[in-house]
């Protein structure tokens, strides 16, 4: 059981860490820094608000397996929906640069690992409130 609970913590480390770092990033560059590439604005506005919700579905899977890895499973299937959609912009030549198309690839798979362990750990009956 104590396995499972480290599992559990540093699920949630990398749920909240990886929302911190998606509000930092998507704030600079809505402040004004240049990424170095086409930003595609509607994705930047979505990006900076989903690193509210990594956060709290880190915070809520500390609390609750079940209701955070529900979350998880919504984030995961919010950023595939979204990824496909600007893989199809970027294939018709819209302003969408392939270093978007890469940066939510990788949060698609982020959050699918993430997923993917919460259902683990849930299937193994870990710790479902503290």
């Amino acid at each position: 059981m104590k396995a499972d609970k480290i599992a559990q913590r540093v699920l949630v480390l990398i749920a909240i860490l990886f929302g911190a770092l998606t509000i930092i990033v998507g704030l600079r560059v809505l402040g004004g820094s240049d990424p170095g590439y086409i930003v595609y604005r509607p994705l930047l506005i979505y990006n900076a608000l989903m690193g509210f919700a990594y956060i709290a579905t880190g915070i809520i899977a500390w609390r609750n397996l079940v209701v955070g890895k529900a979350m998880a499973g919504v984030i995961f299937i919010l950023n595939a929906v979204v990824l496909l959609a600007i893989v199809y912009l970027y294939k018709t030549g819209s302003a969408v640069a392939i270093d978007s198309v890469r940066a939510m690839i990788l949060r698609t798979f982020v959050w699918l690992v993430l997923f993917a362990g919460l259902v683990w750990l849930n299937h193994r009956g870990g710790r479902v409130k503290s």
